[in-house]
């Protein structure tokens, strides 16, 4: 479990901020979500997160829920996902793969499959719906060194983050701002005094995700925390101009030339 964390550490030695791209598999075929996915690991992206779609996705907002519906009429299956998944995580060594997935489909396949199919490709496994009180639950994959990403949420009692991050292994996933994903109204006020806050009681790597869409954003997390996830907006280029749309948005996130 404490190779993310080595991972994104040394990749941190040269860079100010690493990137998280987040993608639902399937949408919006399955084929093309792997076109996605495989392009965004040939252009350097460092952490790719992979959700299996949900038909309720409740921390998610319009963009992200609206491509599930669609990937879900792909008859996509979790089984088929980890294995598509797997072979991009060996293809490109040098970024590593996270599968991100509600509590449901998770339940329904067995947390003890679910280990077995995970080993040993997938570097992480974020379920937004498992509260830390449960993580017993998933105790298949820490088991297999297979580390659960938590999250920590603006307004979360202090008590609870210090049970978050006294029970936390590779990273953790800090959400910027109340609310679902891909909103673009501005972060908390205190983002630095938050993040602080929370450095304060681990030494884990810190990733910030929701409503992260511009290189200002990326610019604003530098030396705050270790990485920027960004999901919706990707989304979004994707329905504005396809796969190419996608790359160049990526290129400006990342400070490159289009």
């Amino acid at each position: 479990m404490k190779q993310l964390t080595s991972f994104i550490q040394r990749k941190r030695e040269s860079q100010p901020i690493l990137l998280m791209t987040h993608v639902v598999y399937g949408y919006p075929t399955i084929p093309e979500s792997l076109e996605i996915m495989e392009m965004l690991l040939k252009e350097g992206v460092e952490l790719l997160e992979v959700q299996f779609p949900f038909s309720d996705p409740v921390a998610d907002g319009p963009v992200i829920t609206e491509a599930c519906h669609v990937a879900l009429e792909q008859k996509v299956t979790l089984n088929q996902c980890i294995e598509d998944i797997s072979v991009l995580a060996n293809t490109y060594p040098e970024s590593r793969v996270l599968l991100m997935s509600y509590l449901n489909p998770l339940i329904q396949i067995g947390f003890d499959h679910l280990a077995e199919k995970l080993s040993p490709s997938i570097s992480g496994m974020i379920i937004p719906d498992l509260p830390i009180d449960h993580k017993a639950l998933a105790t298949p994959l820490t088991d297999k060194e297979i580390p659960i990403i938590w999250i920590v949420t603006p307004g979360m009692e202090p008590s609870r983050i210090q049970k978050i991050t006294d029970q936390a292994t590779g990273m953790l996933y800090c959400v910027s701002r109340a609310g679902v994903t891909g909103q673009t109204n501005s972060p908390i006020d205190s983002l630095e005094s938050y993040l602080n806050s929370i450095r304060a009681l681990t030494p884990l790597p810190l990733a910030v995700g929701f409503g992260i869409s511009t290189r200002e954003d990326v610019a604003m997390l530098e030396n705050k925390a270790d990485v920027a996830i960004v999901g919706s907006a990707l989304l979004r280029a994707f329905h504005a101009g396809g796969i190419k749309q996608v790359k160049r948005s990526l290129l400006e996130l990342k400070g490159s030339n289009a």
